[in-house]
């Protein structure tokens, strides 16, 4: 137990308990809630009950995802690299699932970015039937709307000054920041991005998800098994190139 919580520094008991089981362990979220208070581990506080939104069509009730590849969203997330040079990530997921279908890094994302993202995700997933976000210029340009349009994808544009109508990606970024964007030092934009793609597919095939009964959103049965992927490999190998090289 104290072995998984200093290597998921930000994950409470439950995720723990999930990660305990699938290593053979029989135990319930009960016990280890125990032992994790007799260790001195942080629990984290159960979250204030909230109210439903009721209006607005690109709200998360109106319009709630049904299946897989039904409605994504996408936002954006800005850091810094260690020399104070800012970079932005272009985050984006399938709302019914909770996989993260990317996260692009670069020093400067435009309208033209987002469009190349998309083309690719629906040459390689097929066509959602609608994408939220909120109303960034690169989102609401007219040469996103117009191929959207285009191609049959319904833009659902929350209102302004309302993240909490976007709740899928807002949750996700704030995952993303508390742990790993808070936690890391990237002193080159290329280590952020081998850093930043190596959390992505844990999240998606190895970090439990409360949403989803502890379960991680993209599983092992689509994926070789963690941690041994040849994509994880090839990630870790990218990292220890750019530690060579930053030595």
């Amino acid at each position: 137990m104290i072995e998984l919580a200093t290597q998921y520094g930000r994950y409470g008991y439950r995720r723990v308990t999930e990660l305990l089981r699938r290593r053979g362990w029989r135990v319930n979220h009960k016990r280890i809630e125990r032992l994790w208070r007799r260790e001195g581990l942080k629990v984290p506080q159960k979250h204030p009950k909230r109210r439903r939104l009721w209006l607005n069509d690109g709200s998360c009730v109106r319009l709630r995802p049904a299946h897989k590849d039904h409605v994504w969203s996408y936002d954006f997330v800005q850091a810094r690299t260690h020399d104070g040079r800012a970079f932005r990530m272009l985050t984006l997921m399938d709302e019914y699932s909770r996989e993260c279908l990317a996260i692009d890094v670069a020093r400067r994302l435009r309208s033209e970015d987002v469009l190349e993202r998309l083309c690719d995700l629906f040459v390689r997933r097929g066509v959602p039937a609608a994408i939220r976000s909120d109303n960034g210029p690169e989102f609401t340009a007219k040469a996103v709307r117009g191929w959207l349009n285009r191609v049959g994808v319904k833009t659902l544009f929350i209102e302004p000054g309302s993240p909490w109508e976007n709740g899928y990606i807002e949750s996700f970024n704030g995952k993303l920041r508390d742990e790993l964007l808070d936690g890391e030092v990237f002193d080159t934009l290329l280590e952020a991005k081998v850093l930043i793609e190596r959390w992505r597919m844990d999240y998606n095939t190895h970090r439990p998800h409360s949403a989803l009964g502890y379960s991680p959103p993209a599983p092992e049965s689509i994926a070789p098994c963690w941690p041994a992927s040849a994509t994880l490999q090839l990630a870790n190998k990218e990292l220890i190139e750019v530690q060579e090289t930053l030595t």
